[in-house]
């Protein structure tokens, strides 16, 4: 088999992988991939990012229009037919574009994206402005004021005329914003990872691109990324005179996205040296002379206990290893038909189906442990049930695709799973 296929069918065993889990954890809730559910807590994703804008209000025909792209938003019971006539675009052209067929329903809000730029939206289309959205640029707005600012006149020394009134050009304004990312969908993404991958909450996403209450995509789809708020304008400095409060003295906190981690606090110590005990007092020389007290024989030490105490689920051979963030586990290839086995004593926490239908068992084991076995075929447990260590769950499908992939994780991480397995 072709070696990117093998790792385009990993990335999506992976990412049902992990969707059986957050399943497990979460019931009917939906997905989440930042995998705090199973802790039964809130999700701080959301809350690590910034307050995100609105998306730009389209004109009459639909249209946002940005440098290097245009998109046009679809309206409720809208065809590609419909938009195609309406912004003046080939309606086959679209549908290829998009990986849509030209007759499908699309949702209100729905985000089309336009191969070849149509006209530009201006005050007769029913836009604020005329032209593309562009970047505020505070230096070249500055720069021209001071350009249009009159100069001082010169002393005169005899009376003018009157001055006419000059027509003054009516000025139209330029609309300003940030170009937002486009994104196309690939097989196996869903909402969940495109938001988690763009640091921004699945909800401002949905909105942005018009999403139904599932939160479906489809492959070849684009989605704009919601951009960020302009930043608020800073404080004005406060008089020397006034007394400083905690408020104002206190450092600014540092917000670190899920799973990045939190800095680690420097000990008093490694700035400034402990002060030295004053009340001790040194040895005598009957007391240095004066033997040890024996030292009880509490035995050998004890050997440290082995990580690994999981079994493998099936025998064969390891054709992908872990990698964290690129494959959450490792492939076993074997016979197809080979009976795939629980890696110990738990319960059946999830069983679902990634991308492509195929199933996916997952585990809970003591110790906060979950195993997970993805690209399997004729499961013969159900959720709920208790499986003891060894006992088959399911078996390895037909042909090329005959390994499973096999995941450990601990906690809301995956661990490399080699270290857990001894046979």
């Amino acid at each position: 088999m072709h070696r990117s296929f093998l790792r385009r069918r990993a990335r999506l065993t992976l990412l049902a992988g992990s969707s059986a889990i957050i399943l497990a954890a979460c019931g009917d809730q939906p997905l989440d991939f930042d995998l705090r559910g199973l802790g039964g807590g809130f999700s701080t994703a959301e809350a690590a990012t910034g307050p995100l804008a609105k998306r730009p209000k389209p004109d009459d025909r639909g249209i946002i229009s940005y440098p290097n792209y245009q998109v046009a938003v679809a309206r409720r019971g809208d065809t590609l037919d419909d938009v195609a006539a309406r912004v003046g675009a080939d309606a086959s052209t679209l549908a290829s574009y998009n990986g849509i067929e030209v007759d499908v329903a699309l949702r209100k809000g729905e985000i089309i994206a336009l191969p070849n730029r149509v006209a530009e939206p201006s005050p007769a289309t029913g836009a604020a402005g005329t032209g593309p959205i562009q970047p505020l640029d505070i230096t070249s707005i500055a720069e021209g004021a001071i350009a249009r600012a009159p100069e001082t006149p010169a002393v005169q020394t005899a009376a003018l005329p009157p001055s006419q009134p000059a027509a003054s050009a009516k000025a139209v304004p330029v609309m300003t914003g940030k170009e937002p990312i486009r994104h196309q969908v690939e097989r196996g993404e869903t909402a969940y990872t495109i938001a988690r991958l763009y640091a921004v909450p699945v909800k401002d996403l949905a909105e942005w691109n018009g999403l139904g209450a599932d939160f479906a995509l489809r492959e070849g789809q684009f989605l704009l990324i919601p951009v960020p708020q302009q930043a608020p304008p800073k404080r004005k400095p406060q008089p020397a005179t006034a007394k400083k409060t905690a408020a104002t003295t206190a450092k600014p906190v540092t917000t670190t996205l899920p799973g990045a981690g939190s800095p680690t606090p420097t000990p008093p110590s490694a700035a400034k040296p402990l002060p030295q005990d004053s009340t001790a007092k040194p040895l005598t020389q009957k007391e240095k002379a004066a033997p040890s007290k024996p030292v009880a024989d509490v035995g050998k030490p004890t050997k440290t206990a082995k990580a690994g105490k999981l079994l493998t689920p099936v025998k064969g051979s390891i054709i992908r290893g872990y990698s964290k963030g690129r494959n959450e586990g490792i492939n076993i290839k074997a016979a197809a038909g080979t009976a795939v086995k629980a890696a110990d004593t738990g319960t059946v926490a999830a069983i679902t189906k990634n991308a492509e239908g195929v199933p996916i068992v997952v585990v809970r084991h003591a110790d906060n442990l979950l195993t997970v076995y993805a690209n399997v075929t004729d499961v013969s447990v159900k959720k709920g049930d208790k499986v003891s260590r060894g006992q088959s769950i399911a078996k390895l499908r037909s042909g090329d695709d005959a390994y499973v992939h096999f995941e450990v994780r601990k906690g809301f991480d995956s661990v490399d799973p080699e270290p857990f397995i001894n046979g």
